[in-house]
């Protein structure tokens, strides 16, 4: 797909704006999702001639590399405030917040790891097919499919036995 003018470049920015929105938003602190965001289509602006014909799964994948270099950003910043702490910072620094207790949908899912997590965000969240999933992760359809079978797994490894007459609740954000 090329885009040669400002217009079509709206046309296909309105079109995934709101799927990309809530992409970030599922996946990334509230702070930076805008940045994020913006990133993304300033990226598909940049390279507006080689965006594929469905540019929702290349959108995609964009912003999940931004979300990666944003994380690792906040990962020097947290090493950063760790070296002050121990270089004789106060002692207000709580540490991490203690993952809840309780074992249930949330609390399984938050023992996957991230790559399960995105895996299976993919597929439930984002509906997108084996395809573009795969195009997302930059993996091939058969590779997508198995990670996201034994992502399956896992998640149903740790949620339990299901010996409950009601039904499991959903994924929700």
């Amino acid at each position: 797909m090329t885009i040669d003018t400002e217009d079509e470049f709206t046309d296909v920015y309105r079109a995934h704006y709101e799927d990309v929105l809530r992409f970030v938003r599922r996946r990334a602190h509230p702070m930076n999702v805008d940045d994020i965001v913006g990133e993304t289509f300033l990226a598909a602006w940049r390279r507006r001639s080689e965006l594929p014909e469905d540019p929702r799964p290349w959108l995609f994948g964009t912003a999940r590399n931004a979300m990666l270099n944003a994380h690792r950003g906040q990962r020097r910043q947290t090493a950063v405030a760790v070296r002050v702490m121990e270089n004789g910072g106060d002692d207000s620094y709580d540490g991490m917040i203690e993952v809840e207790d309780r074992m249930d949908l949330v609390a399984a899912w938050r023992r996957l790891s991230a790559a399960d997590q995105e895996v299976l965000a993919l597929h439930v969240w984002e509906g997108l097919t084996d395809r573009a999933a795969a195009t997302v992760l930059g993996c091939s359809r058969a590779a997508y499919t198995m990670r996201l079978s034994r992502s399956k797994r896992r998640l149903a490894k740790l949620f339990g036995p299901t010996t409950q007459t009601t039904p499991a609740p959903a994924l929700t954000r």
